[in-house]
C-alpha cells in the first residue's frame, strides 16, 4: 500500500492495483500548486463529508476518470443525481471492494455542501486490504467511538487531523492513537490556512515523547506500508 499526501486532507492510495483518492481539495490549495489534478489516477474517490475543502476537485476528477464516489448516502445520492457513479454507505456499514474492505465509521464534525445542501453525517473510513489496514479519521473531534475500531481491526496506520480549531489538536490526536491502538500516525488537516497552522517540530516531539511516530509529509510525498 502506497499513500501520497496531496495537502490539507487529500490523499492518494495505491492498493490492490487500484488508485483511490480521498477528499480531493487540491486545485484551490495554493500550497499544492505543483500537483496537477489532471494527471491523478482514480478508480475510487472516498469522501468523508461534504465541506468544500474536501470535495473541490471531485467532479472534475470523476468526470475524467469515471471513478466511483464512495461516501455516505446523502453525498452519494447528490453525485448520482449529477450523473456520476457512486456507492452509498452509512455508519457501521462495510463493503468488499476489489481493493479491500471499507467500513464507514463515526466522526464528530459537520457536513454540508458549499451551496448549503445537506451532506448527511460526517464519517471516517477503515480500509482493510490484503496485507495492511488503515484508519482515515476525516475531520473529527476526539471521540470514544474510536475505541471500537481495534475491537475489529488491527491497524497499521492511523491518519488523523491535528490542526485544531475545526478538528482535534495534537494532544487529542495522541489520545486518539491510544484509542485506536496504533502508534504509527500520519497527520493531516494542518497548515492549509491560518486557523490550522501548527508547530510541526513540536507536534512530532509530543508524539515521540509518548512513544509514537507522527509523520508529516511534504505535499506530493509518499509512504509505503
Amino acid at each position: 500500500m502506497k499513500i501520497t499526501f496531496y495537502g490539507h486532507a487529500s490523499l492518494g492510495i495505491e492498493v490492490g492495483g487500484k488508485n483511490i483518492l480521498v477528499d480531493p481539495f487540491i486545485s484551490p490549495n495554493p500550497k499544492a500548486a505543483h500537483i496537477n489534478v489532471n494527471e491523478l489516477a482514480a478508480d475510487y474517490i472516498l469522501l468523508t463529508h461534504a465541506h468544500g475543502d474536501h470535495i473541490a476537485d471531485v467532479e472534475a476528477i470523476a468526470k475524467r476518470t469515471n471513478a466511483v464516489i464512495v461516501s455516505n448516502a446523502e453525498i452519494a445520492d447528490y453525485y448520482s443525481a449529477k450523473g456520476f457513479q457512486a456507492h452509498p454507505m452509512n455508519h457501521g456499514g462495510s463493503w468488499n471492494f476489489d481493493f479491500g474492505k471499507v467500513k464507514y465509521v463515526n466522526a464528530v464534525h459537520s457536513s454540508s455542501f458549499p451551496h448549503g445542501a445537506t451532506g448527511g453525517n460526517p464519517g471516517g473510513f477503515v480500509i482493510e486490504s490484503e496485507h495492511k489496514n488503515i484508519y482515515i479519521a476525516g475531520d473529527t473531534a476526539l471521540t470514544m467511538d474510536m475505541k471500537l475500531i481495534p475491537m475489529r481491526t488491527k491497524l497499521d496506520l492511523a491518519i488523523l487531523p491535528i490542526g485544531d480549531n475545526f478538528t482535534m489538536d495534537v494532544e487529542d490526536a495522541i489520545l486518539a492513537s491510544d484509542f485506536v491502538e496504533c502508534d504509527k500516525v500520519l497527520g493531516y488537516h494542518f497548515d492549509t490556512f491560518g486557523y490550522i497552522e501548527i508547530n510541526k517540530e513540536e507536534a512530532i516531539r509530543k508524539f515521540f515523547n509518548k512513544g509514537k511516530d507522527l509523520m508529516l509529509l511534504e505535499i506530493g510525498a509518499s509512504i509505503d506500508l
